[in-house]
């Protein structure tokens, strides 16, 4: 997976010829538990490609199509069916062109399933929008949910209507997985939800059913973007019902007056994408307030509302919990339990080439407080299963490396995040410290590569430079030549074979090297005298480093200050 520019760069090494001979030497893989990362080289003798543990699941959940090609996916929405959880989202097929100018192109809507949360399946195309008549293009599959009701299916959902207002839909199916058929015109019409604040007031509609306290049961669908819209559902969940019955569809601030309720305050920074929610026991009945969860602000953050009541109107703010992605300018979030926790699905652009209009979906385990409050979390690379780990410094007292702390900007202007600083002492927070390695994203199926992930800021990765400075830096255009720069050639430690050395694809010959508290690249200066082994040996209880074929190495150690790297494995963020 070299280019010719790279091959030649490597061929200017005399000293690396030899290994150009066989370029299966150069890819990535397996450790039996864990790593030690070393930036040093030995006195003399060859060194050894050793094969690194590299998370087997992780953030987002679902990376390819059923030929295992690249495919992004944002709004997700959830169905818990039985022992199965079914996930929905749109399918963003926006070209570069599209995205330079904020373009959507969403043509259908997919659907995946597990019975783990872990491990998903596809279950392909649910409807796709050439199928919907009253619809103004064919491109435009905005945020939907999935509801079951008397063993039939219910995709609501929102697109531009002939009239160019956004408009809520419903289609029906015999089953989760499809084919929905759309019922033949707008559920609710832009037309009918006054006042207008813009082409867009109606979309990402949320569903909730419950039976009250009497014994009666409600069918509630809500919306909205920069006003919160609310009504209820007759039973054939496919129509308004007319509250007042006065045979007309109206809106108005409150159901004693309107058959559609809206508000336009009371809950703080509104923005879209709501979803509804409560808390139920072991017994799956409900207590407690509901939950209105919401993106607040631009970029958007999650936030979430509680109120007694749905229909009064009554929202409390509760609180911000989740940031803007590192790597996506919108949000949108599903709230659902399965077999006694709670998860929180949101998306990002954290996908190679992804971005605000090329998302994919993500999943993390939502918590409450004993007074029903939420806290503030962070966007995760590791997910429910993956691994984090992190890299200790031989040398500099063990010195963690991290990358620059910070909170995720809502200015636009300041994305895609290119140059954040890599090095020691840097990070406000413990998930700055800590790692996710995945596949060499040079060549995947090569057991030798790692591109190695920040944890806390999904999407970013190590990257190195032309300049020898390694930072931290989104993946925007899926590019060969960035795929190199994200990957690292792991070695057996150069300084200590119980270590790992990490040799730059895009740069052959230049390790991974922390030099002042900065991680940078440096090449080999030609010494014969050993490197010094400051460092401890990692514990064996992280397993062995799988040792794979032998290349020529230099004979010499890298000049100036060189430390070398543990990698400790921490456990998974849930089990």
């Amino acid at each position: 997976m070299f280019t010719d520019r790279t091959t030649k760069r490597w061929r200017g090494s005399r000293k690396r010829q030899s290994a150009r001979k066989n370029p299966g030497m150069y890819g990535y893989g397996m450790m039996a538990a864990a790593l030690v990362m070393a930036a040093g080289l030995t006195g003399c003798g060859e060194a050894k490609e050793v094969a690194l543990a590299r998370t087997e699941s992780s953030n987002p959940i679902v990376k390819t199509d059923e030929g295992g090609e690249r495919i992004y996916g944002g709004d997700p929405s959830v169905l818990v069916d039985g022992d199965t959880v079914y996930l929905y989202t749109g399918h963003d097929a926006s070209t570069d062109e599209q995205v330079a100018n904020s373009v959507y192109e969403i043509p259908e809507y997919l659907c995946y399933s597990s019975t783990d949360l872990v491990n998903w399946k596809s279950e392909g195309t649910v409807m796709t929008m050439d199928t919907v008549d009253w619809a103004k293009d064919d491109v435009s599959a905005w945020a939907s949910q999935v509801m079951k009701y008397n063993d039939k299916y219910y995709l609501y959902y929102c697109s531009w209507d002939k009239s160019g207002k956004q408009s809520i839909g419903v289609a029906v199916a015999d089953s989760p997985t499809g084919t929905f058929v759309d019922i033949g015109e707008p559920l609710v019409r832009g037309s009918v939800t006054k006042p207008q604040l813009s082409t867009f007031n109606d979309i990402d509609p949320t569903v909730w059913v419950e039976t009250d306290e009497n014994g009666e049961e409600h069918r509630y669908l809500a919306w909205g973007n920069g006003m919160f819209f609310m009504c209820e559902l007759n039973e054939d969940m496919i129509s308004v019902k007319d509250m007042n019955g006065d045979g007309e569809i109206t809106s108005g601030t409150s159901f004693d007056d309107a058959d559609i309720m809206y508000q336009k305050g009371g809950i703080e920074n509104y923005t879209e994408a709501p979803w509804l929610y409560r808390r139920s026991d072991e017994l799956g009945n409900y207590y407690g307030d509901y939950y209105l969860f919401y993106a607040y602000g631009w970029r958007e953050c999650m936030a979430y509302a509680t109120a007694p009541d749905l229909t009064s109107g009554d929202w409390t703010f509760g609180n911000v919990i989740m940031y803007p992605t590192s790597t996506s300018n919108t949000n949108h979030m599903a709230v659902f339990d399965f077999k006694g926790k709670t998860y929180f699905v949101y998306h990002n652009g954290s996908l190679q080439g992804g971005n605000g209009y090329r998302r994919s979906a993500c999943i993390t385990e939502l918590h409450f407080n004993d007074d029903g409050s939420i806290d503030y979390f962070e966007e995760t690379t590791a997910g429910l299963a993956g691994t984090t780990v992190t890299l200790q410094s031989a040398a500099d007292d063990g010195a963690l490396l991290s990358h620059e702390g910070f909170v995720n900007s809502p200015t636009d202007a300041d994305y895609p995040m290119k140059k954040v600083k890599v090095g020691t002492g840097l990070g406000d927070l413990p998930t700055d410290e800590k790692w996710v390695l995945c596949d060499g994203k040079a060549d995947a199926s090569n057991e030798y590569y790692v591109s190695i992930q920040s944890e806390n800021k999904s999407g970013l990765y190590l990257t190195a430079q032309a300049d020898g400075t390694v930072v931290l830096a989104q993946d925007t255009d899926a590019a060969e030549e960035t795929a190199q720069a994200q990957t690292f050639h792991s070695m057996e430690g150069l300084s200590d074979k119980k270590g790992v050395s990490f040799e730059s694809v895009l740069m052959p010959g230049q390790y991974l090297t922390l030099q002042d508290g900065k991680l940078v690249l440096t090449f080999p200066a030609y010494k014969n005298t050993p490197f010094p082994k400051q460092y401890t040996i990692l514990s064996n209880k992280w397993g062995a480093v799988q040792v794979g074929t032998a290349v020529p190495a230099y004979n010499n150690i890298l000049s100036g200050r060189l430390s070398s790297f543990f990698c400790r494995r921490t456990r998974p963020l849930c089990r």
